[in-house]
């Protein structure tokens, strides 16, 4: 059954279903060296890769297995990343969510206040009891975007990527609807 991709605002952003006008912006994010470092892919290198990450969307959403989200800054409707909620389980009301923000929006709150907007959602419209993540352990940035949205750290999958020969372990956390449910009160 198909999933509706929603639109959700927060005070500074705009998180909306792609279009063809995201297109370079989402290669230019994709294709960042920096951006990617602790990524499970390389960074693109072949412009065929944007077709194949719009067919995702696309088939994510018909699939009704989750949706993905660009985020758009309020104040000038820039681009500034994407948000995912994938994997979408309602026989086991179990979900994936991932990120991936430009830069320039690193340490200023975008990439909190975006999944937080789409756990939001998630949790009031899909039924969910757990939200899984994971992060590279040498991304201390998003595990503390994690943690601020009361992710709890489960595990460490030990040499789980290998991406150009580099070797990489990953943190695996979890966040429950009770727990959600506790800190989100009086959150918008």
């Amino acid at each position: 059954m198909p999933l509706a991709t929603p639109t959700l605002s927060t005070d500074r952003l705009r998180l909306r279903p792609f279009d063809d006008g995201d297109r370079e912006a989402i290669y230019a994010l994709q294709s960042d060296a920096h951006v990617l470092r602790y990524w499970d892919s390389p960074p693109w290198a072949d412009r065929s890769r944007i077709d194949a990450f719009f067919d995702r969307c696309r088939r994510m959403a018909d699939e009704g297995t989750g949706v993905r989200l660009a985020v758009d800054r309020a104040s000038d409707g820039a681009f500034i990343g994407w948000c995912t909620l994938g994997s979408w389980n309602p026989e086991y009301r179990s979900a994936e969510i991932g990120y991936c923000f430009v830069q320039d929006s690193w340490g200023k709150g975008c990439a909190t206040e975006a999944a937080r907007a789409l756990l939001t959602w998630a949790f009031a419209t899909l039924d969910l009891n757990r939200v899984q993540a994971e992060a590279d352990t040498r991304n201390i940035g998003s595990a503390r975007v994690l943690e601020k949205l009361g992710f709890v750290r489960e595990g460490t999958l030990r040499e789980d990527c290998i991406v150009d020969g580099d070797v990489s372990d990953t943190w695996v956390y979890g966040l429950l609807r009770r727990d959600w449910d506790g800190r989100s009160e009086g959150r918008g």
